[in-house]
């Protein structure tokens, strides 16, 4: 095992793993993450450099935990290799087993390594661990421009303009988060709260106020920059907040050199319209997400 913190070394890796998309995407945002002030405080775990075949991201030992909280408590892994993945997990000092977590990742061994993980460590995993269409918004200018350029085109439509016009389109603060913890269906408890500020905190976030000042429309993005929790309202919905939200977000992360990527249950029917309004492009590739509580 080996804890890559080196600057250099970690602007290598980056690098290394625009080679292995769409299966490394989930770490490859971790690791930016890392390399443009680590707001989240990750570190890399790696089986050997710089020929590695397995990685994974999870928080610094020094930084503060609750041992409840598996928002906070991610781990994102990719392998070239299975075994040596397997190898990682079977090193006691890799995850802290004492904590509630979660593993995050892009390949199919992933979901099956439950029954590995029991046997270690005698893991009890949520009945609702999911796989996920994964999803990449590729060249949204166009998009964007076409949406934008129709909604000045009417009266009462969104505007994009400053204080005090409404409605608006502006980003997230902290004082939102209780709002957002209370509409999120993976939220509803402190843990989540306090994820949730801490997400506003350090990553982009985009949403649409009314005239009070308050959201009604909005996306955040999560530790692995990915886009998550996009939701609106539903008495505003149908007025095309959502694509906005969700463009202008993409435009943001990608303005700063991040991809613009997020997951959707297969179930999520309006989820995926939209997405298909504002062609994004489905990977053939899915994300699964296990959720593992010390026995």
């Amino acid at each position: 095992m080996l804890v890559l913190n080196c600057s250099t070394k970690l602007l290598i890796l980056e690098k290394m793993l625009k080679n292995h998309f769409p299966e490394s995407l989930k770490v490859y945002g971790a690791v930016m993450n890392i390399n443009r002030g680590n707001p989240f405080q990750k570190e890399l775990v790696l089986d050997s450099w710089p020929d590695f075949k397995a990685v994974i991201t999870r928080r610094q030992r020094e930084a503060e935990t609750d041992n409840l909280d598996h928002y906070t408590n991610a781990y994102a892994v990719f392998y070239k290799d299975v075994r040596a993945y397997q190898q990682l997990l079977k090193e006691g000092d890799v995850i802290n087993w004492d904590q509630v977590f979660q593993i995050q990742g892009k390949q199919c061994h992933l979901q099956s390594h439950s029954n590995l993980l029991n046997q270690l460590r005698h893991l009890r995993f949520k009945k609702n661990q999911n796989s996920y269409k994964y999803v990449i918004s590729v060249n949204c200018e166009k998009t964007f421009s076409s949406l934008l350029a129709v909604r000045l085109l009417f009266p009462g439509s969104l505007k994009i303009s400053k204080m005090g016009s409404s409605p608006r389109l502006t980003y997230l603060s902290v004082a939102d988060a209780d709002l957002l913890n209370r509409t999120w269906s993976r939220g509803g408890n402190q843990q989540c709260l306090r994820y949730i500020t801490s997400l506003i905190s350090c990553f982009p976030s985009v949403c649409v106020r009314d005239e009070r000042g308050s959201p009604v429309s909005w996306s955040i993005t999560d530790q692995f920059a990915t886009m998550c929790h996009g939701y609106t309202l539903p008495e505003h919905r149908r007025k095309g907040y959502s694509q906005l939200v969700a463009l202008t977000l993409a435009r943001k992360l990608q303005s700063r050199g991040f991809p613009s990527q997020g997951n959707v249950l297969d179930d999520n029917i309006a989820s995926i319209s939209l997405l298909k309004s504002v062609h994004a492009e489905f990977l053939p590739c899915r994300f699964y997400r296990l959720i593992l509580t010390p026995a």
